[in-house]
């Protein structure tokens, strides 16, 4: 299990499954509110998982209030209906990728996301950031702690060495490259850690120089 602790809120998460899934959960300190982000597989470890971040909260409580998809691919979707069976709470993700989940989990969303839209967890905000190429409704997740740190879950869109897969059609590439630069290169400062869906996480600083190559090389 791996954990990041900041003033208002921890992530914590872990890998799942036989594609190596990552299965976070954001806890707001103050109120022990939970969101589920990525039900991807092994629902047992997932429960373990929100139960840890008790300890995150000076409540010793923790209550799953939210879950959320970053997109509709079946890896990252195959304990969801798990999940929403054990926590009927509100969920979230891309409108454009509703349905897709429906197809592959069996799970309605009940609140489709637009890019900019918001979602509360206590005194935390969530905003959605639409990031178009790898899934047409591919959603991140941008989290700003009052110490000034910004923490993005970018799902399978941007990880460390490049952006997400788009399957070698140009316009998908396009359309996520440009996503990627404008809504998190050209807002977010170099400090901010980048969670992806799969593997290792990293810096904003630690790619920024590469962005040139991964325009040449179209991928």
């Amino acid at each position: 299990m791996n954990e990041l602790q900041l003033d208002d809120f921890s992530v914590r998460w872990i890998s799942v499954s036989d594609m190596s899934n990552n299965v976070y959960v954001v806890t707001d300190k103050g109120s022990g509110q939970q969101i589920l982000i990525d039900a991807a597989d092994d629902f047992p470890a997932i429960q373990d998982l929100l139960a840890a971040a008790a300890a995150d909260t000076p409540k010793g409580e923790v209550q799953v209030t939210t879950i959320a998809t970053t997109h509709q691919h079946w890896d990252h979707v195959r304990a969801l209906s798990d999940a929403v069976a054990a926590y009927p709470v509100p969920t979230y993700a891309g409108a454009d990728d509703v349905a897709g989940i429906l197809e592959e989990s069996g799970v309605q969303v009940a609140h489709p996301l637009s890019h900019g839209d918001q979602i509360q967890l206590g005194e935390v905000t969530l905003e959605a950031i639409h990031l178009r190429g790898h899934t047409p409704g591919s959603i991140a997740f941008a989290l700003a702690d009052s110490s000034g740190q910004h923490i993005i879950l970018t799902g399978d869109s941007l990880f460390p060495g490049g952006v997400g897969n788009t399957w070698k059609d140009p316009e998908r590439f396009a359309s996520l490259y440009a996503d990627v630069t404008s809504r998190i290169f050209d807002r977010f400062p170099d400090e901010t850690v980048i969670l992806p869906g799969h593997g290792d996480g990293t810096t904003l600083g630690a790619e920024r120089p590469s962005l040139p190559e991964w325009l040449e090389r179209g991928w």
